[in-house]
Parts: C-alpha cells; structure tokens; sequence
C-alpha cells in the first residue's frame, strides 16, 4: 500500500481523475472544476507551471477568445440577423424544407462565427421568430424539432469546421501542446465534411422530420429590409478577410487563432472598433475561456506526467488495436471516443483520447495526425444531451425536454455508427490516410 502510495504518478492521477469526475458529474460549475485543478496542480508541484498553465498560451484558448468578440460585434451591428434573414428567406411551408433551412443556417453560420455557444444564442430567437411566422407554437413537437435542429446542427456539423467547435479545439491544442502538430483549415474540413458534414446533416434532417412532424403554415411576406449601416458594411469586410485567411493558412502559414485575435483587436479599438468595454466585459464568456484553458492544461499535464502513456499501455492490452486489421482498429479507436464520453463531455474526450494517440498509433501502425483525426466521430456523437454542452443549451432555451433530446441523440448515433462510421473509414482509404 505505502509502495502504492509513494508511486510518482499517483499523485498527479488523483488530481487529474477528481477533476475528470467533476467535469463528468457537473458536481461543480466547469470553470470552478477548472481553477481547482490549477490550485491542486501548482500546490501538489505535479508539474511545472508552464505546463499546468500551457493552455492559456495555447491557440485554441485565443480562439475561443476571439471567437466570443467577434460574435458580440456581430450581433450588435445587426449583421447576423441581416444574414439570417437572407438565409431564410426561401423557406416555404414545407416542412422538410424549414428544418433543412434551421439546420444549414447553423452550418453556414460556423464559417464565419468560431463560438458554437454564440451561435445558439443568435440563432434561437431568430428561429423562434421564423417558427410563429409560420404557426408552430413553443411546447409542441415541432418547436422540438426545430430547436434540436440548431442545437446539433451547431454542435454535431460544425465538428468539421475546425475553428467552429470547442471540442475541435481542445484537440487542436492538445494535438499542439503534446506532440508540436498544428491542424490546418483546409485539410481538416476536406477529410471531415463529405461524411461527417454533408451526410451526416442529411440524416439530422430526416430524424428530425420523422421523429418530430410538423405542418407549417405559408409564411407572411417579410418586411421590406433596410440597407447596410456603415458598420455593417465595415463588419462584413473585415470578417470576409479573417475567412479568407482562414482558408488560405496553408498558404501563409498564420494560424486561425492569430487572425481571429487581430479581428478581435480591431473590433475592441476605440472609435474604430464596434463594441464597447461594457459590451465586451457583458458579451465575452471569461467562464468558458477558462473552462478551456483548464481542460488544455490538464491534457498538457497528463503527457508531461507520464499519466496518458500508462493508461495507454492499460488499454492497449484490452482493445483490439491490429496493425494487420485496419477497419477493426479504426472501429476500436471510434470506440475509445465512445467509452470515454459517457464519463466526461465531448468538450474533455479530445483531451485525454490525444494525449494516447501516440500510443494508439504505434499498435495499429496509423499515422498519428490520422489517429488524432479518427476521433471527431465519436466526440460529435454524444450519445446522450449531457455529453455536449452546447445542445444542453439549445435546449434549455428552447424549453426541450430531456426525452425529447435523448431520442434524437440515441437514433442519430444509432445511424451514425451503423452507416457513417463505415462511410469514413473509406473516406480515410480514399485520401490516403489509413
């Protein structure tokens, strides 16, 4: 027991599993979870401080940053709902129709909106506003399917969007924190959009047609739309240049973090900019941003540890991982991501699953950027509302209850594994990374 005690790693496994716990149980508000593992980490010295606290000079923490300015200015200048407005103007009074509309909205806004959160926030208004034009009241079965459409749309579409998703994120980080690999925009939405984007939205659309059906009435004519102010007009070129750098970061080498930090810093400029220090201290979520640092710096920590190397080697005696069966190791790693967001959310999966890749890689003879990759199936399936905060969200302003949510995320990932899963395992074949 003594020699139990006095192992090197039991004490920094403790801090890390009570924190995974709390995380999992909600016991305590996420970003509290998060400063008490900053507390127990530097108290125990588990760590050096540059790695207890590397999340904060992670990208992906300045993304998240950015990501909530951006999306205060625009709301503020009226240009997300200018564009929402636009995007739905098509809609008619067939249901498949406005579901697949609530459900692209929400992709479409992913290009140019990082925070999956701010997105909700915008979104569920405006669509509420568009369900009463059409005669679908709150508290009916449609209303349901129409805010789980913005909730897993955001959520579960924009995981192909690298910038577009905290889970994304996290493993952006992590993947840099622990092994020096930065994901690039264009490769990462080449591999993931055809299945996990296109395909996958198609069968959002039809679940939700089938599971919650709804009868629209024709919408009434829109009112007559203003023209651009001057901000506008200044916010949409600027937000045209961070997509276009976005994009072309191969090219230039800037990363999404850097660009979207400089957007945020013109945005935040006196006189120049568009929101004030009010708006800013009111519109940016300091909770979340810390939340992510913590759940970076815990992902820093267990590799710097040694804790994700001996959990790897645990696994790796229990999951069939065969360098001489591809398509069962791909099923296996898909698995892992499974098993292990029943026990935390998807926002910690990516976290932990990246700190073993290298592991997981060397038994099934995978390239690690790819093995790393295999993992956005799983964290974008949760299986259950929990798993994913931001749909907890969607449905918690649209008033959804709990089973309601539950079905759609069971059938979804029932499809998901049984025709998708498949689907990217030759995906990954066809582009030459298995």
């Amino acid at each position: 027991m003594s020699l139990w005690l006095s192992h090197p790693l039991f004490l920094p496994s403790v801090i890390v599993g009570i924190t995974i716990i709390l995380w999992a149980t909600s016991l305590l508000p996420e970003f509290i979870t998060a400063l008490l593992f900053f507390t127990a980490a530097m108290i125990a010295k588990i760590a050096p401080p540059e790695v207890i606290f590397g999340g904060f000079a992670s990208s992906a923490f300045w993304l998240v940053f950015s990501g909530f300015v951006l999306g205060v200015a625009i709301r503020k200048t009226g240009l997300a709902d200018r564009a929402a407005r636009a995007l739905s103007a098509k809609m008619t009074g067939s249901w498949p129709q406005m579901v697949a509309s609530v459900v692209l909205l929400s992709y479409a806004l992913a290009f140019v909106m990082p925070s999956n959160m701010g997105r909700i926030a915008l979104l569920m208004p405006i669509v509420a506003a568009m369900a009463a034009r059409a005669g679908i009241n709150e508290g009916t079965r449609a209303w349901y399917g129409l805010a789980l459409a913005v909730g897993f749309g955001t959520f579960q579409l924009s995981a192909t969007i690298l910038p577009a998703n905290v889970p994304n994120l996290v493993m952006s980080g992590a993947a840099e924190g622990s092994y020096g690999i930065h994901l690039n925009y264009l490769p990462y939405l080449l591999l993931h959009t055809p299945v996990l984007g296109i395909l996958k939205g198609a069968i959002l659309i039809g679940l939700i047609c089938w599971l919650f059906p709804g009868k629209p009435q024709a919408m009434r004519e829109a009112l007559p739309s203003t023209p651009m102010s001057g901000d506008e007009k200044r916010l949409a070129w600027l937000l045209a240049v961070v997509l276009t750098l976005w994009v072309t970061e191969s090219w230039h080498g800037i990363g999404p973090a850097w660009t979207g930090l400089a957007a945020a810093f013109v945005t935040l400029l006196p006189r120049v900019g568009f929101i004030s220090g009010d708006e800013f201290s009111s519109g940016v979520n300091i909770r979340t941003c810390i939340y992510v640092a913590g759940i970076l710096g815990l992902a820093i920590t267990v590799t710097q540890t040694g804790i994700g190397s001996a959990v790897g080697e645990a696994l790796l005696h229990v999951m069939p991982l065969d360098a001489e069966r591809p398509f069962t190791s791909f099923l296996a790693l898909t698995g892992i991501t499974t098993a292990l967001n029943f026990i935390m959310t998807a926002n910690g999966v990516p976290a932990l699953f990246t700190t073993l890749a290298q592991s997981f890689a060397d038994a099934t003879g995978f390239p690690l950027l790819s093995v790393i990759m295999i993992q956005v199936l799983g964290y974008s399936t949760p299986l259950l509302p929990y798993q994913a905060s931001p749909i907890v969200v969607a449905m918690a302003l649209g008033k959804v209850p709990a089973r309601a949510g539950m079905l759609l995320c069971l059938a979804l990932a029932l499809v998901s594994y049984l025709l998708l899963l498949p689907l990217d395992y030759a995906w990954f074949k066809v582009l030459g990374k298995l």
